[in-house]
């Protein structure tokens, strides 16, 4: 798929949208309970459950939350996840889009420092793992260099940091 979807940290002058203390309200009270009825919310928040449907909504439609269901790889078949640094040569952006049409790969950012771009893989075992790298992420037109940091034991992942 060759479409490009705009950033939803940001509107169409740039800048990213306005969100109201109601609205962060709404986002905690779902990142403790992602299927946490409106009215509830609602109830917490000071509002009817027509107009928590309504923010919720807008809140998705411009991309400041999602609202899924985290798993536990491991308990899906996924035995193997693994951090890897990846080095660009030229434009960043084309790599990075290719990376993030990748099944295997959940997560891309472009960073400062080390590395042009970290990405997180999820695979079945060491061979998918292996494969991935070497003949689907090395192979990319762009990437000078990879380093993976295979991941040994999760000690905590956690989507719960509220809204400060």
């Amino acid at each position: 798929m060759a479409t490009r979807t705009p950033d939803p940290k940001s509107t169409a002058n740039g800048t990213a949208p306005a969100i109201d203390s109601v609205s962060k309200a709404i986002i905690e009270q779902l990142q403790e309970d992602g299927r946490r009825p409106y009215a509830a919310i609602g109830k917490a928040v000071g509002l009817s459950e027509a107009a928590v449907r309504q923010r919720v909504q807008k809140l998705l439609d411009l991309g400041v939350m999602q609202i899924v269901a985290v798993t536990d790889p491991l308990t899906l078949g996924f035995r193997r996840q693994a951090m890897v640094g990846v080095n660009v040569q030229g434009d960043i952006d084309p790599v990075a889009d290719a990376l993030a049409e990748m099944e295997e790969v959940d997560y891309v950012v472009v960073t400062a420092g080390s590395f042009d771009l970290l990405i997180e893989v999820v695979c079945e075992d060491d061979d998918h793992l292996l494969e991935t790298i070497n003949k689907r992420i090395r192979t990319l037109p762009g990437v000078r260099s990879t380093e993976s940091f295979v991941y040994m034991k999760l000690r905590k992942q956690t989507y719960t940091w509220g809204t400060r």
